[in-house]
């Protein structure tokens, strides 16, 4: 199935990583909707990075498509006035 990978041409993909509540760190890819966690905040990004390879692996063109298009990430900084 590796054959869907090359087939589509992904967007740039990220990581969010952030201190989950039972001392592990979780990590998702907000444009797929796929997450994962570690014990350090490089093994929860090795682990997310997995998770989407297997994803990607899986899912179907038609599926990976839809997940893409519904998840608008859009990463701005904020201009305060009072800070």
């Amino acid at each position: 199935m590796k054959s869907t990978i090359r087939k589509l041409k992904l967007p740039p993909l990220t990581a969010v990583i952030e201190p989950g509540v039972d001392g592990f760190f979780v990590a998702t890819c907000p444009e797929l909707d796929v997450a994962s966690q570690g014990k350090t905040p490089k093994e929860a990004e090795d682990m997310v990075r997995e998770a989407v390879e297997l994803y990607l692996e899986s899912a179907t063109e038609k599926e990976i498509k839809r997940r893409l298009s519904q998840r608008k990430i859009v990463v701005k900084p904020l201009d305060l006035a009072h800070a």
